[in-house]
């Protein structure tokens, strides 16, 4: 079966948009510098993505997808504690990774100038998982498989404890990434 090349000149978009972005910040890039990184023409560029704030929050969902995926295959065959170290898995993966880094390091330096952009930013990662973990976390309490008075601070807080201090060490550069031992 031939792959579709919407798909592949899309992920190319993406992929061009996101070096770019994590190399020389969001605001820095032009749509003329994404389409020459893609490469693609500037009218192909713009039929995909309309704004590149759409464009960033593309590169925000393609770099959380491991963790999208992750979150999308807990099952309730599974046990809860299983279900739990598979999304924090993903999670600390994702977080603890160059590219989370930058990406939180890039919207953290645009948001002042640009708040739009940390609205948008959090809506396409951190809101998204919030989302997802306070899901199956209701699913699970309906089923009574877990007593959880307070879905969403428990959800916000089983993340904060999987960042922790750490991640604002690796975010300052004080520490370095993990070895995934660590992350264990």
């Amino acid at each position: 079966m031939a792959s579709d090349p919407r798909i592949s000149k899309r992920q190319n978009i993406i992929k061009g948009a996101a070096a770019l972005f994590l190399k020389h910040g969001f605001h820095t890039v032009s749509m003329d510098k994404v389409a020459q990184a893609a490469p693609v023409s500037k009218a192909t560029l713009y039929k995909y993505f309309s704004s590149k704030d759409y464009l960033l929050a593309a590169v925000i969902d393609e770099l959380c997808a491991d963790l999208w995926q992750t979150m999308d295959e807990v099952s309730m065959d599974s046990s809860i504690e299983n279900n739990l170290k598979k999304i924090a898995t993903a999670f600390v993966d994702f977080i603890f990774s160059e590219q989370g880094l930058a990406i939180y390091r890039l919207v953290v330096a645009e948001c002042n100038d640009f708040p739009e952009l940390g609205e948008l930013v959090y809506k396409t990662g951190p809101k998204t998982a919030l989302s997802q973990l306070e899901r199956y976390l209701a699913e699970i309490n309906q089923q009574d498989q877990m007593r959880v008075t307070d879905i969403s601070f428990a959800a916000g807080s089983f993340f904060s404890l999987l960042k922790g201090e750490l991640h604002l060490q690796c975010l300052l550069g004080i520490k370095p990434l993990p070895s995934a031992i660590e992350k264990e």
